[in-house]
Formats: C-alpha cells, sequence, structure tokens
C-alpha cells in the first residue's frame, strides 16, 4: 500500500529541496579592478605627468600612453596596461630631466664668467659633469645654489667717462681702497687689456668678497707695479694675472 502526502507537505518538501540547490549554486563574480601592480604602475605615471606639467614641459604623446594604459587596466588586460603606463612615466620622467638641464647649461656659461675660488670651481666642475652625464636634476642644484652664492658676492659695475680702476675701487660700495684695483683687473682681464686704459659702457664684475690671500696680492701688486704708460701691458701686470692670456 502507497503512502499518499497531503499536498502541503509536498510543497514544503519541493521548497525545501530548492533551497538546498540554490545554496550550491555559486554567486556571480564582480569585476575586482585593476591589480595592485597595475594601480602601482598608473599612480606613478600620473605622478611622474603632473611634475612635467607642473613645468610645462610634457611630450605631447606621454598623455597618449597613459589613456591607453588606463584602457587596457579597465579591459583587464593587465601586462599591456603596465607597460604603457611604464612608458609614460618614463617618457615624463624624461622631459623633466631634459627641462633642468636646459637651465643648468646656460647657469654653467654664466658662472665660467666669474672669478671663483677653488672651492666654488669645484662645485662648478661637478655640476658641469652632471650635465655631461645627463643628470639634469642633479646638475640644476648644484648650479642654481652656485650661481646664487657667486650672484649675491658680485655685482656689475659699468665704467663711464673719467673712471679708472683705481677710482673704481676706491669707491665705498666696491672695496673702499684704490690699491685693491688689481682684483678688477684680473676678474675681467678678458676685458682689459691694458689696465691704465679702460672705456665707458664696458661691465666689469666685481668680486665682493675676495679672500684675504687675494686682496694681499692684489695690494702688493698695485704699490709695487712700477712704471706704467698708457698702451702698454706692463710686465708686472702679466706677472700679477699669473698666465692668464693678455690680448
Amino acid at each position: 500500500m502507497r503512502l499518499m502526502l497531503p499536498a502541503k507537505y509536498l510543497s514544503i518538501s519541493l521548497l525545501a529541496v530548492g533551497l538546498i540547490a540554490g545554496c550550491a549554486t555559486q554567486p556571480k563574480q564582480e569585476p575586482t579592478g585593476p591589480s595592485a601592480a597595475v594601480t602601482q604602475a598608473l599612480d606613478a605615471a600620473s605622478a611622474a605627468m603632473d611634475n612635467a606639467k607642473a613645468l610645462d614641459w610634457i611630450w605631447r604623446d606621454t598623455e597618449d600612453f597613459y589613456a591607453a594604459a588606463e584602457k587596457a587596466a579597465k579591459e583587464g588586460d593587465d601586462a599591456t596596461a603596465i607597460k604603457l603606463a611604464n612608458k609614460a612615466r618614463e617618457q615624463a620622467e624624461d622631459a623633466v630631466n631634459q627641462y633642468y638641464l636646459e637651465k643648468a647649461k646656460p647657469m654653467l656659461t654664466e658662472l665660467r664668467r666669474y672669478s671663483l675660488s677653488g672651492d666654488q670651481k669645484q662645485r662648478m666642475d661637478t655640476g658641469a659633469t652632471a650635465i655631461t652625464q645627463g643628470e639634469g636634476k642633479r646638475a640644476y642644484d648644484i648650479l642654481s645654489a652656485l650661481l646664487a652664492e657667486v650672484r649675491s658676492a658680485n655685482i656689475q659695475y659699468t665704467v663711464v667717462r673719467g673712471d679708472s680702476l683705481w677710482g673704481i675701487s676706491s669707491r665705498p660700495e666696491i672695496y673702499n681702497n684704490p690699491y685693491q684695483w688689481p682684483l678688477i683687473y684680473k676678474a675681467n682681464s678678458d676685458k682689459i687689456h691694458d689696465a691704465d686704459l679702460i672705456y665707458p659702457g664696458q661691465a666689469f664684475s666685481i668680486d665682493r668678497n675676495p679672500s684675504a690671500a687675494e686682496v694681499d696680492a692684489a695690494v702688493n701688486h698695485a704699490k709695487t707695479r712700477g712704471a706704467w704708460s698708457i698702451g702698454e701691458v706692463e710686465a708686472s701686470d702679466r706677472d700679477y694675472l699669473g698666465g692668464l692670456r693678455v690680448r
């Protein structure tokens, strides 16, 4: 004899089976987004691009590479996304480096016109080496600091009618001592043929902070120079310049 279940019990049994079957089914997985490696590559590229944009020195296709990297990341192509993001970062970093190289080069040119101390010359040479090696930011940091230091210690003086090195050196804002005129002569030997003959309009660089040894040598030369005549370069002046070329 077969046992018949009421309809309500049958419905409950079927519902239970359905629930059990439902528990065995895995829920649909939602997209998890870019991997940590992709996110890191995109962030690094974005930061490098921000630096280049701040200097108004970003290459035209750098942003295109970044946009393509973002697209690849959304499509789940991690390898392509990382490759393109790295390309954008490298280009932005190269652009920033080039910016600082272009800024450092004229600084080096200007520094070479000044009379520098031994330590200053060494720093200038270090900056020059950084330029040669393509280290733009390092070259800029070294040379910009040195140039600011040198500029603060040097002034420009433009010769007017009636001036002489003796008279310029005696001015209170220069050395307040006429016997220090050889300092001006030596610092501007590329512009001065004869120390006794200068011309209106010439611009001389004046080192406001010469070393004690430099001052002593200049004063000694001024006091022991001997006879002189306009239009000739005295032998004593040549000796004082210490081998510097005199035109």
